[in-house]
């Protein structure tokens, strides 16, 4: 019985043990695992960041917009005459002057009725003629009492009723003069002339919808393009202190001119420079915007009606605004804010900042924000308030390694040392021979090669 005792004793105590012994290794392993997670993101908090500094500049209010090339005037080249085309003397695409003879038609039926009508007005000047003869020898005959007031009325009337007759014939006369000109077809304007729609030998007509061709006026033209309703009233301000027909500048507003710049779709290159013309008189109910538009000389040919055009509008100019990169604004549910470095401690503090106008690269600060303080513009995605990085080149303070110096610093860390008669010397890195840690390369002594 005392045996059975003892046994049972030994196995608790031997369990208890065991159980002791798992709980102060798992304690071990966990704390261990800690300390190195923690070594880990100790060695890891430090980010490598872009930075840049604030500063005080004039940017542009630019209003950015797409446009509509658009040609001042469009004339579609239709006949006045209906006939057979006989020649087409332009060349497709060339540009025309106004005046110069684009066609012909047939022109012999014009002439006919044009001689059939000169007849027409040539025998009714003949008529009349001689009515005012028979008119004169009346009154004549009046004055001796030997014809009566009855006849000289009725001769005066046929007189007048000649004159009128006569009158619409020298009218149908040069009607068909007219069209007879008309068989020659004109450019009522000067400009580029586009495919033609018709062939010679066919019949045309003057109620034809497509006409002969398009005349396009190239020089100058025009964009049209949409300014938002929120900045109707800068661009009217802007409006009276520019005249556009006079092109004159209040010499008391250091304002620049309204100057509009037409871009490709990538905004990368610039097309042609216009100047603001004119602004529509109501706002579009269904877009918010009114129509505006922009006047450009086009001397290089450089726009093409109804080509798509990106619309750069300057309205005026923010002199010493307090600016920082667009990529250095970030927001949150508290609002806009920027990492701002602090150079001697290599860590950032976040500060919200209100914010003005922007470019394509800059934004204004209005508050929050004071000129030469360097903000984050690269890895801003790591960091937290008081997050620690590594500063560029030559931000980093005297005593700390900037961030590109890392591996160096790393490799020279596990580089081997040597101490020798005082001196500390350390392995070249192509392992020939040693170099003083504080001085020039020394070459390998022969008894060296052991170590």
């Amino acid at each position: 019985m005392k045996r059975i005792f003892t046994t049972r004793l030994v196995v608790i105590t031997t369990i208890i043990l065991l159980a002791i012994a798992w709980l102060l290794y798992n304690k071990y392993v966990v704390q261990a695992k800690n300390d190195f997670f923690s070594s880990s993101m100790r060695n890891r908090s430090a980010t490598s960041v872009g930075v840049a500094s604030v500063e005080r500049i004039s940017i542009p209010i630019i209003l950015n917009a797409l446009g509509t090339v658009s040609p001042i005037s469009t004339v579609t080249v239709r006949p006045r005459v209906s006939g057979v085309l006989q020649q087409v003397l332009f060349q497709e695409g060339e540009t025309v002057k106004a005046g110069q003879v684009l066609a012909k038609i047939d022109p012999r039926a014009f002439e006919l009725t044009l001689m059939q009508q000169t007849g027409q007005r040539m025998r009714s000047e003949a008529q009349l003629e001689n009515a005012r003869l028979i008119l004169k020898r009346g009154l004549l005959l009046q004055e001796q009492d030997s014809i009566s007031q009855q006849e000289v009325e009725t001769q005066q009337t046929l007189v007048r009723q000649l004159e009128g007759t006569l009158m619409a014939d020298r009218a149908a006369e040069a009607n068909a003069r007219l069209n007879l000109s008309y068989t020659q077809v004109v450019a009522p304007m000067a400009g580029r002339i586009g495919l033609r729609n018709v062939d010679e030998g066919n019949v045309i007509n003057a109620n034809d919808a497509n006409g002969i061709a398009v005349i396009t006026q190239m020089q100058p033209i025009e964009v049209e393009f949409a300014i938002p309703q929120t900045q109707i009233e800068e661009v009217q301000t802007e409006l009276q202190r520019y005249s556009v027909k006079t092109k004159k500048v209040d010499a008391a507003v250091k304002s620049l001119p309204l100057v509009v710049s037409a871009m490709d779709r990538s905004r990368s290159k610039v097309l042609a420079e216009g100047e603001f013309w004119a602004l529509d008189n109501q706002v579009d109910i269904q877009t918010g915007t009114v129509k505006a538009k922009a006047h450009f000389s086009n001397e290089r040919l450089e726009l093409f009606p109804n080509e798509f055009v990106n619309v750069k509008f300057v309205l005026r100019t923010i002199d010493n605004a307090l600016v920082v990169p667009v990529a250095a604004v970030r927001h949150n549910e508290g609002g806009d804010f920027v990492y701002v470095v602090n150079v001697e401690s290599s860590t950032v503090a976040l500060r919200k900042v209100e914010l003005g106008q922007a470019d394509d690269e800059r934004i204004q600060i209005t508050k929050g924000l004071r000129e030469g303080e360097k903000v984050i513009t690269e890895g801003a995605d790591r960091l937290r308030d008081g997050s620690k990085v590594h500063l560029p080149v030559g931000m980093a303070p005297v005593g700390m390694a900037p961030a590109n110096a890392g591996s160096a610093a790393s490799s020279s860390s596990v580089s081997r040392s040597f101490s020798s008669d005082g001196k500390t010397w350390r392995r070249r890195p192509d392992g020939e021979g040693r170099v003083p840690a504080d001085g020039e390369p020394r070459r390998k002594r022969p008894d060296e090669g052991a170590r």
